[in-house]
C-alpha cells in the first residue's frame, strides 16, 4: 500500500460547530439515504466508519488521513485475517466517508491500493444435484429454490420480487434494481407457472386481510411513495415471497409486511445440500451458477446467457465454459489412455 501522506487538513472549524451539525454517523446514514443505498449496505458503511474511528482512539476522520486509512486495512489483514472482499468492503466504506460526508477529495484517497482477490471458479451442481437438492426443500423454500433455479436470479432479486413483475402471458420476469441498479428481463418457468398461481392466491388473501386491519402499504423504493401516495397499498407493489409477520420499518417506523427473510432460505439449502449427500459447499447462489452452466451446456450462445443473468462484461459470463468439457480442458488423462 502507498505510505504517501496527505496535505494538512485544518480541523478547528470542526471543534467549533461540533454542537450544531448531527453526530458524524448520522450524517453517514441520512447521506446514503439520500444517494438511495440500500438498508444493508447502510449498515454495512455505518459499522466500518465506526470500527475505523474506534481503531483510532476515537479521533475524528477530519484529523486522520491516508496513513491512518493504511493502517486500519492492513491490521484487517494482518490481525483480522478478513478476506480480499471484506477488505475492499471497508475502503469503499471509508472512501465514501470522507468523499460524501466530509467533502474531502484529496489525490492520496485514489493511493490506497485495493487488496487483490483471488480467481475463484464458481461452485457449480450437476442436473441430478440440483434436483436432488431440490427435493429435500418443502414449503416456500422450494418454489423460491426453484424459482432463483428457473430464471438465473440472484438470492436477493428473488426475494424481493413483485407482483406487477411477473408476467404469465409472455411468459418472463423483470428483474428490477438488479446488480449494478440496473433492470432486465428473464424467462418464467413453464412449470411453475401453475404454482406460482397459486401461491400469489394466497399472497393476495393475505394482502386483504393486511388493508381490512389497517394496514397493507409496503416499501416503495426511492422517492415513489411521495409521488404515489396510494402505490404501497396496491397489489402489484407487493412481495412476491412476503413475510409471514409484519414487522417496523427502522427507516420510517412504520408497521409493514416486509419481504421474506433471506437467512431463512439460506438455511433451508444448507439442510438439504447435507441431506442430499451433496459434499459441494452449495448455496442459494449456487443455484444461479448451475442454471448459467446448464443453459451453456444445452448451446444456448454466451450472449444470450450473459443478458439472463445481468452481466456488464460477457468475461463474467465466461467464467462458466470450464464446466463444458469434461475434465480439466477436455484433455483424457494418461492412466485413462
Amino acid at each position: 500500500m502507498s505510505s504517501q501522506q496527505p496535505h494538512p487538513i485544518n480541523t478547528r472549524k470542526h471543534t467549533s460547530d461540533t454542537n450544531s451539525k448531527p453526530k458524524l454517523l448520522d450524517q453517514v446514514r441520512e447521506r446514503l439515504r439520500t444517494l438511495h443505498y440500500s438498508i444493508r449496505t447502510e449498515a454495512v458503511y455505518v459499522d466500518w466508519a465506526r470500527r475505523y474511528i474506534l481503531f483510532h482512539g476515537k479521533r475524528h476522520p477530519r484529523e486522520l488521513g491516508a496513513a491512518e486509512i493504511e493502517a486500519f486495512l492492513s491490521h484487517l489483514a494482518v490481525e483480522g485475517r478478513v478476506s480480499a472482499s471484506t477488505q475492499n468492503q471497508a475502503k469503499s466504506a471509508l472512501l465514501f466517508l470522507y468523499r460524501e460526508v466530509l467533502g474531502i477529495k484529496l489525490p492520496w484517497l485514489d493511493g490506497v491500493t485495493s487488496a487483490k482477490r483471488g480467481e475463484r471458479l464458481p461452485v457449480v451442481m450437476t442436473k441430478n444435484e440440483v434436483e436432488a437438492v431440490l427435493g429435500h426443500l418443502s414449503g416456500i423454500h422450494s418454489l423460491l429454490a426453484r424459482l432463483l433455479y428457473g430464471t438465473g436470479m440472484r438470492l436477493m432479486e428473488g426475494i424481493r420480487l413483485r407482483v406487477k413483475d411477473v408476467d404469465f402471458e409472455r411468459g418472463e420476469i423483470v428483474v428490477r434494481e438488479g446488480k449494478g441498479n440496473k433492470d432486465r428481463i428473464t424467462m418464467l418457468p413453464t412449470r411453475l407457472a401453475d404454482e406460482l398461481r397459486a401461491h400469489l392466491a394466497q399472497v393476495k388473501t393475505l394482502h386483504e386481510n393486511d388493508l381490512a386491519q389497517g394496514f397493507g402499504e409496503v416499501y416503495l423504493p426511492f422517492a415513489l411513495a411521495r409521488k404515489y401516495p396510494g402505490a404501497g397499498r396496491e397489489w402489484g407493489w407487493q412481495y412476491v415471497f412476503p413475510s409471514v409477520k409484519r414487522s417496523i420499518d427502522p427507516r420510517s417506523g412504520v408497521e409493514r409486511r416486509h419481504h421474506l427473510d433471506e437467512k431463512g432460505i439460506q438455511r433451508a439449502m444448507k439442510r438439504a445440500v447435507r441431506d442430499a449427500g451433496i459434499v459441494k459447499q452449495a448455496t442459494p447462489h449456487t443455484l444461479r451458477h448451475s442454471f448459467a452452466t446448464h443453459l451453456l451446456q444445452s448451446g444456448y450462445d454466451i450472449r444470450t446467457v450473459q443478458e439472463l443473468l445481468g452481466h456488464r462484461h460477457v468475461e463474467t459470463t465466461m467464467r462458466y465454459t470450464h464446466v463444458l468439457n469434461k475434465g480439466g480442458r477436455g484433455v483424457v488423462s494418461p492412466s485413462d489412455m
